[in-house]
């Protein structure tokens, strides 16, 4: 996002709550009415984005252009008249700061969405990684890219897929620990050894569920507890390479299965099928958002080493994830490359979401 207000770098800041305060139960979370065509209300609690904590300070042009990208996957009619409207005033001139912002005061309502017992929900971050890839395999490029086998489902777990791998089959050859962190972003560059690239992109998993790896590294000791980012995580597989880090790996069941297509020199779709805009698009839970909503982002308080303090600002919904459930639950993608992947590793803050209903 730009700037998805990145307030201040701290190397430290307080632990989130692991849920709730202890209070009694709040609202219910605001979900949509059922059917992927049917207008979103303005429950009773809407009010003006204008009052949003932060609005004057947002990027507002930069969040018009990344909605005029991202709202064609809106489904509903007044979701699809106010885009039109959107990529009408970009077609026939130029469109301020003010007139973006204009914009989004006169056509929304901002509703917050809730947890059921009414605390923060978490916002984390992912990436579209680079990595170097081989075409035959080294004792150092030793993970197979894995095609889309007939039966995904059957495959077994990552230990048995990985033990079932055969030469003939891999796509490309990567470094054990780029491909456990390509699988968790599930979609990815590869640079090859003779200058060539191309994307790999989901295909298919084996249906076991994501088990993340941090938390029992902190609990076996091998990271401290505010020291499981991504890039840590990493450089402790790659330090551990072999039987070590295949055990740690294994504690996540779940595996990827890719295609591999040419580098379209852009950034990957989403699930709503419309490429990703780096810090302005993000991955939610598709049972309570819909593909194409307009999201305000209000993150404060990483406590991962390295951690920028704050996150706010407008975002599309236009991804979703294994591990992305819950009403205020969102993923913020950060764009291509090392630098994305390491901002990416340290984002984990409490989070508070507004959903921006179109106005008729």
């Amino acid at each position: 996002m730009a700037p998805v207000l990145a307030a201040a770098a701290c190397s430290t800041a307080p632990t989130p709550p692991a849920s709730a305060p202890e209070a009694g139960p709040g609202p219910r979370p605001y979900v949509p009415t059922p059917g992927p065509d049917a207008p979103l209300p303005s429950p009773p609690d809407a009010v003006s984005p204008a009052v949003l904590p932060g609005w004057g300070d947002e990027d507002h042009l930069a969040a018009f252009r990344a909605y005029v990208e991202g709202c064609g996957a809106t489904r509903d009619a007044v979701g699809r008249a106010v885009c039109a409207r959107a990529q009408a005033m970009t077609a026939r001139s130029t469109v301020t700061p003010s007139d973006a912002r204009a914009f989004f005061e006169a056509s929304f309502s901002a509703v917050p969405a809730r947890t059921a017992d009414g605390g923060h929900g978490l916002l984390t971050a992912y990436f579209a990684p680079e990595y170097p890839a081989r075409r035959t395999p080294d004792a150092e490029f030793s993970a197979p890219v894995l095609p889309k086998p007939a039966d995904p489902r059957a495959a077994g777990d990552r230990a048995t897929i990985e033990a079932n791998a055969r030469l003939g089959q891999a796509l490309a050859w990567m470094r054990a620990e780029d491909l456990f962190f390509l699988q968790i972003q599930g979609s990815g560059y590869l640079t090859f050894e003779d200058g060539g690239r191309g994307r790999v992109a989901y295909a298919a998993d084996n249906g076991r569920p994501f088990v993340g790896i941090a938390r029992p590294m902190a609990r076996q000791g091998l990271l401290p507890e505010n020291g499981t980012s991504g890039e840590a995580i990493r450089g402790w597989l790659a330090d551990h390479r072999g039987s070590e880090a295949q055990a740690v790996m294994a504690l996540n069941p779940r595996y990827i299965f890719f295609r591999l297509d040419p580098d379209d020199d852009g950034h990957p779709p989403g699930a709503a099928g419309i490429p990703l805009t780096e810090r302005r698009a993000v991955a939610v839970d598709p049972s309570q958002w819909r593909y194409g909503e307009l999201v305000w982002l209000e993150a404060d308080g990483g406590n991962l080493r390295g951690a920028t303090a704050s996150y706010r600002g407008l975002a599309m919904a236009l991804d979703t994830g294994s591990a992305i459930r819950g009403p205020v639950r969102a993923d913020l993608y950060m764009g291509r490359g090392d630098a994305a992947g390491t901002e990416a590793g340290t984002v984990r803050h409490p989070l508070r979401m507004w959903r921006l209903v179109p106005k008729g």
